[in-house]
């Protein structure tokens, strides 16, 4: 009896997840609409062409001033707020998945948005998710996503400026030869 509760118990987490923790849903967005290719999923395919247009602009920008990324990740591009929801957006333009994916909500279209996120995904490829997330100072990994990505928005909202001021600080010190090795020592 323990081992067949057990059994149900490890079948179900995944069922769990999918339903609970939304964005989970860009290990296989498929399931919820949208049509991907080459890495680019996108809920309206009328718009693929912009979505593939704002990826890549973006993507040659972020490697052309941090260096190239290991490996490039999936993006989700949702166009309607329903397509944003079913992938757990709350508020938020956008969001990286770890190293693995960016997904663009409805009102993240912008190239300063998608900028912003693959400069998380050169962040955690460079530093390691779990180490940016739990070790690295927010001032660092979120200042460093609006001042580099060129966020127009100034000022940000507190404490989103002080964050990216507080970068802007340290970067104009160590300066970008010695970025990622300064980066190590936080």
């Amino acid at each position: 009896m323990r081992r067949t509760l057990a059994v149900l118990a490890i079948l179900a987490l995944p069922l769990a997840a999918w339903a609970f923790v939304k964005p989970v849903r860009v290990l296989a967005p498929e399931l919820e609409g949208v049509s991907c290719e080459q890495r680019i999923c996108v809920d309206d395919r009328a718009r693929r062409a912009e979505a593939v247009k704002l990826y890549q602009d973006a993507l040659r920008s972020v490697e052309a001033s941090l260096g190239a990324l290991d490996a490039r990740p999936l993006a989700v591009f949702c166009s309607t707020r329903a397509c944003a929801e079913k992938f757990g957006f709350k508020g938020q333009n956008a969001y990286n998945f770890g190293s693995y994916a960016i997904v663009i909500g409805d009102r993240g279209w912008q190239p300063y948005f998608l900028r912003h996120e693959l400069i998380h995904q050169v962040q955690n490829q460079r530093l390691g998710s779990l180490r940016m997330w739990l070790f690295k100072p927010v001032w660092f990994r979120e200042g460093m996503a609006y001042s580099l990505s060129g966020d127009p928005r100034k000022p940000l909202p507190e404490p989103l400026q002080g964050y990216r001021s507080a970068f802007e600080t340290w970067y104009r010190q160590v300066g970008p030869e010695r970025l990622w090795a300064e980066a190590e020592r936080l």
